[in-house]
This record gives structure tokens, C-alpha cells and sequence, in this order.
């Protein structure tokens, strides 16, 4: 398949962002997984451990084993949930909320450098282009 498909480039170039965030974050003994489940917990009040796999979009196995590594590394507690006695939140530690805010920070590193070196205008029109394609797929106007 030639190198020109929206597929095989929207797979090329998460997998080179991808490398680079595992790369960034073997720096301090993590990996993007774990930068992921960083952003996606709530920093003040803790997030429900049963909707965390939906808003990163893990599978189940994927997330215990993130999750387990995580409580290993002293980053993350789980805690009984006040609003749901069957249910745990997944609570930051001191440290979470600093390794949180350390891969706010890469992140945004990355998105200021793209949109320094694109522009603005042509960031915006990437947006709109991913925003249709998502449409035309949850809408199923192609398959």
C-alpha cells in the first residue's frame, strides 16, 4: 500500500509521537501509558476507575496492568468511592500530581513546537480534517 494513504500516515505518525513520548518518559522511569493515565485522572478529585479505560481508550487488561504499575510507583491510591459504596476512584499521590504536571509539560512542549514550526492556520485545518474523518466513521457514511 502506498505510503500516501490518510491511514498508513495517521499510523506512521502516531507511532514516530509515540516512540518519542516512551522516550521522553524512560528519561524518569515511565512511559507514555503512564503519562496517559496521568492527564486522564481527575488531579482533585479522583476519577472512577471503571470510566477511566472508556476515556483513554484501553482495554481492561491493558489498564490494571498501567494501573498496578502505577500504584507500584507510588503515583496513585485507590480509594472507596462516596458516591458509589461498590465503585473506587483512582486518587493522585503528591508525587502523581507532580509526574502529572511533568507530562502536562511534555506534552505541551510538543504541541507548542508543531505549531510553531505548521502555524496556527494549518493546526486549525488538521483539527477540522480529523474532526470530519472522526464524523464520517462514528456516522458510518463509509463502511
Amino acid at each position: 500500500m502506498s505510503r500516501n494513504t490518510i491511514d498508513h500516515e495517521l499510523r506512521y505518525t502516531w507511532q514516530t509521537v509515540s516512540k518519542m513520548y516512551n522516550e521522553e518518559a524512560s528519561k524518569i522511569g515511565g512511559s507514555m501509558a503512564i503519562g496517559f493515565a496521568l492527564l486522564s485522572l481527575n488531579p482533585k478529585k479522583g476519577t472512577p476507575s471503571t470510566s477511566l479505560g472508556p476515556k483513554m481508550g484501553m482495554e481492561s487488561t491493558s489498564l490494571s496492568r498501567t494501573l498496578k504499575t502505577m500504584e507500584d510507583y507510588k503515583l496513585i491510591e485507590r480509594v472507596p468511592n462516596p458516591d458509589d459504596g461498590r465503585g473506587v476512584l483512582i486518587q493522585l499521590t503528591t508525587f502523581g500530581i507532580e509526574m502529572r504536571d511533568t507530562s502536562k509539560a511534555v506534552v505541551m512542549k510538543f504541541n507548542n513546537a508543531i505549531i510553531k514550526k505548521i502555524g496556527k492556520k494549518n493546526i486549525d485545518n488538521f483539527f477540522n480534517v480529523m474532526e470530519e474523518i472522526n464524523k464520517l466513521i462514528k456516522n458510518k457514511e463509509i463502511f
